[in-house]
Protein backbone atom coordinates (compact mmCIF):
# COMPACT_ATOMS: atom_id res chain seq x y z
CA UNK A 1 0.00 0.00 0.00
CA UNK A 2 1.24 3.49 -1.15
CA UNK A 3 1.21 5.57 2.33
CA UNK A 4 1.21 9.18 0.61
CA UNK A 5 -1.66 7.59 -1.75
CA UNK A 6 -3.70 6.89 1.17
CA UNK A 7 -2.62 10.33 2.62
CA UNK A 8 -3.56 12.04 -0.17
CA UNK A 9 -6.94 11.07 0.19
CA UNK A 10 -7.55 11.86 3.66
CA UNK A 11 -6.87 15.22 2.83
CA UNK A 12 -8.90 15.52 -0.04
CA UNK A 13 -11.83 14.47 2.38
CA UNK A 14 -10.60 16.75 4.90
CA UNK A 15 -10.58 19.81 2.45
CA UNK A 16 -13.88 18.64 1.21
CA UNK A 17 -12.86 18.07 -2.61
CA UNK A 18 -13.81 14.05 -1.73
CA UNK A 19 -16.80 13.20 -0.26
CA UNK A 20 -16.67 10.48 2.30
CA UNK A 21 -18.95 7.79 0.30
CA UNK A 22 -16.33 8.64 -2.82
CA UNK A 23 -13.12 7.91 -1.00
CA UNK A 24 -14.31 5.02 0.78
CA UNK A 25 -15.15 3.51 -2.85
CA UNK A 26 -11.87 4.67 -3.73
CA UNK A 27 -10.02 2.93 -0.54
CA UNK A 28 -12.29 -0.40 -1.34
CA UNK A 29 -9.76 -0.86 -4.05
CA UNK A 30 -6.40 -0.35 -2.70
CA UNK A 31 -3.57 -2.49 -3.24
CA UNK A 32 -2.84 -5.61 -1.28
CA UNK A 33 -0.05 -5.69 1.36
CA UNK A 34 3.11 -7.94 0.86
CA UNK A 35 4.60 -9.34 4.16
CA UNK A 36 6.36 -11.63 2.38
CA UNK A 37 5.12 -15.31 2.86
CA UNK A 38 1.60 -13.55 1.56
CA UNK A 39 0.40 -10.66 0.14
CA UNK A 40 -2.68 -10.40 2.25
CA UNK A 41 -5.89 -8.53 1.11
CA UNK A 42 -6.07 -5.80 3.67
CA UNK A 43 -9.82 -4.16 2.66
CA UNK A 44 -11.80 -7.45 2.02
CA UNK A 45 -13.37 -6.50 5.08
CA UNK A 46 -14.41 -2.97 3.50
CA UNK A 47 -15.37 -4.46 0.28
CA UNK A 48 -17.26 -7.75 1.86
CA UNK A 49 -17.41 -7.10 5.28
CA UNK A 50 -15.72 -9.61 6.78
CA UNK A 51 -11.58 -10.28 6.75
CA UNK A 52 -9.40 -12.48 4.12
CA UNK A 53 -9.91 -15.98 5.65
CA UNK A 54 -6.83 -17.67 5.73
CA UNK A 55 -6.68 -21.08 4.67
CA UNK A 56 -4.59 -23.19 6.22
CA UNK A 57 -3.57 -26.54 4.14
CA UNK A 58 -0.58 -26.56 2.41
CA UNK A 59 1.01 -23.77 4.92
CA UNK A 60 3.45 -24.15 7.65
CA UNK A 61 2.09 -23.55 11.20
CA UNK A 62 4.69 -20.41 11.13
CA UNK A 63 3.59 -19.21 7.94
CA UNK A 64 -0.13 -19.64 9.46
CA UNK A 65 0.69 -17.65 12.27
CA UNK A 66 2.59 -14.81 10.69
CA UNK A 67 -0.37 -14.18 8.09
CA UNK A 68 -2.56 -14.25 11.15
CA UNK A 69 -1.10 -11.81 13.31
CA UNK A 70 -0.86 -9.30 10.89
CA UNK A 71 -4.06 -9.98 10.16
CA UNK A 72 -5.35 -9.13 13.47
CA UNK A 73 -3.73 -6.05 13.63
CA UNK A 74 -6.15 -4.48 11.38
CA UNK A 75 -8.92 -6.65 12.10
CA UNK A 76 -11.51 -7.30 14.93
CA UNK A 77 -12.38 -10.92 13.93
CA UNK A 78 -10.13 -13.06 11.74
CA UNK A 79 -10.41 -17.25 10.80
CA UNK A 80 -7.86 -20.00 9.56
CA UNK A 81 -9.40 -23.03 7.99
CA UNK A 82 -8.57 -26.41 7.46
CA UNK A 83 -5.53 -25.94 10.26
CA UNK A 84 -4.32 -29.15 12.44
CA UNK A 85 -3.72 -28.94 15.97
CA UNK A 86 -0.17 -28.24 15.69
CA UNK A 87 -0.97 -25.03 13.79
CA UNK A 88 -3.50 -23.66 16.15
CA UNK A 89 -0.46 -24.35 19.10
CA UNK A 90 2.31 -22.23 17.03
CA UNK A 91 -1.05 -19.23 16.35
CA UNK A 92 -1.79 -19.43 20.01
CA UNK A 93 2.00 -18.82 20.66
CA UNK A 94 1.59 -15.29 19.09
CA UNK A 95 -2.34 -14.96 19.62
CA UNK A 96 -3.08 -16.40 22.56
CA UNK A 97 -7.01 -15.32 22.11
CA UNK A 98 -6.63 -17.94 19.16
CA UNK A 99 -9.66 -20.63 19.59
CA UNK A 100 -9.79 -24.05 18.04
CA UNK A 101 -12.46 -25.84 16.82
CA UNK A 102 -11.13 -29.45 16.63
CA UNK A 103 -13.74 -31.17 14.65
CA UNK A 104 -13.90 -28.48 11.97
CA UNK A 105 -9.86 -27.98 12.03
CA UNK A 106 -11.02 -24.09 11.81
CA UNK A 107 -8.79 -21.41 14.37
CA UNK A 108 -10.35 -18.39 15.11
CA UNK A 109 -9.63 -15.07 17.30
CA UNK A 110 -12.31 -12.71 17.56
CA UNK A 111 -11.71 -8.80 19.70
CA UNK A 112 -15.31 -7.50 19.41
CA UNK A 113 -18.30 -9.44 19.65
CA UNK A 114 -19.85 -10.37 16.51
CA UNK A 115 -23.36 -8.56 15.59
CA UNK A 116 -25.99 -11.64 15.52
CA UNK A 117 -28.47 -11.90 12.98
CA UNK A 118 -32.32 -12.98 13.22
CA UNK A 119 -33.32 -16.25 12.13
CA UNK A 120 -31.33 -19.83 12.31
CA UNK A 121 -29.24 -21.63 9.80
CA UNK A 122 -29.95 -25.92 9.86
CA UNK A 123 -27.25 -27.77 9.41
CA UNK A 124 -27.93 -31.56 8.55
CA UNK A 125 -25.59 -34.05 8.17
CA UNK A 126 -26.18 -37.69 6.64
CA UNK A 127 -24.04 -39.71 9.02
CA UNK A 128 -21.21 -39.07 12.10
CA UNK A 129 -18.40 -39.49 8.88
CA UNK A 130 -19.74 -36.17 8.01
CA UNK A 131 -19.60 -34.34 10.91
CA UNK A 132 -16.29 -32.66 10.45
CA UNK A 133 -17.54 -30.75 7.28
CA UNK A 134 -20.60 -30.38 9.23
CA UNK A 135 -19.18 -28.97 11.55
CA UNK A 136 -16.60 -26.63 9.23
CA UNK A 137 -19.75 -24.77 8.08
CA UNK A 138 -21.72 -24.82 11.39
CA UNK A 139 -18.74 -23.05 13.14
CA UNK A 140 -18.25 -20.81 10.05
CA UNK A 141 -21.96 -19.64 10.29
CA UNK A 142 -21.10 -19.16 14.27
CA UNK A 143 -18.44 -17.16 13.65
CA UNK A 144 -20.79 -14.93 10.98
CA UNK A 145 -22.99 -14.00 13.62
CA UNK A 146 -25.77 -17.23 13.01
CA UNK A 147 -27.86 -19.24 14.92
CA UNK A 148 -27.06 -22.86 14.32
CA UNK A 149 -29.33 -25.75 14.35
CA UNK A 150 -27.48 -29.05 14.51
CA UNK A 151 -29.37 -32.14 13.10
CA UNK A 152 -26.96 -34.43 12.70
CA UNK A 153 -27.14 -38.58 11.41
CA UNK A 154 -30.29 -38.09 9.72
CA UNK A 155 -29.36 -39.75 6.29
CA UNK A 156 -32.07 -41.00 3.80
CA UNK A 157 -30.66 -44.67 4.82
CA UNK A 158 -32.74 -44.50 7.61
CA UNK A 159 -35.62 -41.48 6.00
CA UNK A 160 -37.55 -41.72 9.58
CA UNK A 161 -35.28 -40.74 11.51
CA UNK A 162 -35.00 -37.38 8.39
CA UNK A 163 -38.86 -37.31 8.72
CA UNK A 164 -39.14 -37.13 12.39
CA UNK A 165 -36.87 -33.35 11.84
CA UNK A 166 -38.78 -32.38 8.82
CA UNK A 167 -40.30 -29.45 11.39
CA UNK A 168 -37.50 -28.68 12.82
CA UNK A 169 -35.59 -27.95 9.62
CA UNK A 170 -38.42 -26.19 8.17
CA UNK A 171 -38.32 -23.22 10.61
CA UNK A 172 -34.40 -22.56 9.48
CA UNK A 173 -34.02 -19.32 6.73
CA UNK A 174 -31.21 -21.20 4.80
CA UNK A 175 -30.24 -25.20 5.47
CA UNK A 176 -26.32 -27.25 4.84
CA UNK A 177 -27.30 -30.31 3.83
CA UNK A 178 -24.38 -32.85 4.05
CA UNK A 179 -23.96 -36.32 2.68
CA UNK A 180 -21.39 -38.20 1.28
CA UNK A 181 -21.97 -41.58 -0.36
CA UNK A 182 -24.93 -41.10 -3.00
CA UNK A 183 -25.18 -37.64 -2.21
CA UNK A 184 -29.46 -38.21 -1.63
CA UNK A 185 -29.76 -35.82 1.58
CA UNK A 186 -29.63 -32.72 -0.02
CA UNK A 187 -32.52 -33.77 -2.82
CA UNK A 188 -34.99 -35.17 0.06
CA UNK A 189 -34.37 -31.65 2.29
CA UNK A 190 -34.62 -29.53 -0.80
CA UNK A 191 -38.21 -31.19 -0.99
CA UNK A 192 -39.33 -30.86 2.08
CA UNK A 193 -38.05 -27.23 2.47
CA UNK A 194 -39.11 -23.82 0.85
CA UNK A 195 -35.75 -22.34 1.90
CA UNK A 196 -32.41 -22.40 0.08
CA UNK A 197 -31.12 -25.34 0.47
CA UNK A 198 -26.74 -25.48 0.51
CA UNK A 199 -25.71 -28.82 -0.55
CA UNK A 200 -21.73 -30.24 0.31
CA UNK A 201 -20.61 -33.70 -0.96
CA UNK A 202 -17.95 -34.67 1.25
CA UNK A 203 -15.54 -37.86 0.08
CA UNK A 204 -17.19 -40.18 2.70
CA UNK A 205 -18.09 -43.37 1.00
CA UNK A 206 -16.70 -46.80 -0.70
CA UNK A 207 -14.38 -46.61 -3.77
CA UNK A 208 -16.96 -45.87 -6.28
CA UNK A 209 -17.87 -42.66 -4.58
CA UNK A 210 -14.75 -41.51 -5.87
CA UNK A 211 -13.94 -39.74 -2.86
CA UNK A 212 -16.96 -37.06 -3.13
CA UNK A 213 -17.85 -37.19 -6.98
CA UNK A 214 -20.60 -39.62 -7.33
CA UNK A 215 -22.67 -37.41 -4.39
CA UNK A 216 -21.24 -34.55 -5.92
CA UNK A 217 -22.83 -35.13 -9.37
CA UNK A 218 -25.99 -36.32 -7.67
CA UNK A 219 -26.56 -32.92 -5.70
CA UNK A 220 -25.81 -31.12 -9.12
CA UNK A 221 -28.46 -33.57 -10.90
CA UNK A 222 -30.54 -32.75 -7.94
CA UNK A 223 -34.59 -32.34 -8.83
CA UNK A 224 -35.64 -30.36 -6.02
CA UNK A 225 -35.79 -26.26 -6.49
CA UNK A 226 -33.52 -24.21 -4.91
CA UNK A 227 -30.39 -26.18 -3.94
CA UNK A 228 -27.05 -24.96 -4.43
CA UNK A 229 -24.16 -27.02 -4.77
CA UNK A 230 -20.81 -26.64 -3.04
CA UNK A 231 -17.27 -28.11 -3.96
CA UNK A 232 -16.12 -31.93 -2.45
CA UNK A 233 -15.58 -31.20 1.48
CA UNK A 234 -16.00 -27.76 1.16
CA UNK A 235 -18.06 -26.78 4.79
CA UNK A 236 -16.37 -23.30 4.86
CA UNK A 237 -18.37 -22.23 1.65
CA UNK A 238 -21.52 -23.67 3.01
CA UNK A 239 -21.40 -22.28 6.45
CA UNK A 240 -20.11 -18.71 4.50
CA UNK A 241 -22.84 -18.58 1.82
CA UNK A 242 -25.37 -19.72 4.21
CA UNK A 243 -24.36 -16.75 6.99
CA UNK A 244 -25.09 -14.46 4.01
CA UNK A 245 -28.46 -15.93 2.91
CA UNK A 246 -29.70 -15.52 6.69
CA UNK A 247 -27.84 -11.87 7.00
CA UNK A 248 -29.98 -10.63 4.05
CA UNK A 249 -33.06 -12.45 5.32
CA UNK A 250 -32.36 -10.64 8.35
CA UNK A 251 -32.17 -7.47 6.63
CA UNK A 252 -29.15 -6.33 7.66
CA UNK A 253 -26.77 -6.86 4.54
Amino acid sequence: MDGKFLENILNDVAAGIRAPAEALEILKDLPYEDIGVAKIDQHRNLRGGNAEVVFGQGKTPEQAAVIMERLAETNAAIMCTRAERVMFLTVKEKLPDAVYCEQARIITVRRAPPEFVGGQIAVVSAGTADLPVAEEAACTAEFYGSTVERIYDVGVAGIHRLLDKAAQIRKADAVVAVAGMEGALASVVGGLVDKPVVAVPTSVGYGSGAGGIAALLAMLNSCSLGVSVMNIDNGFGAGYLAAMINRMVSGKK
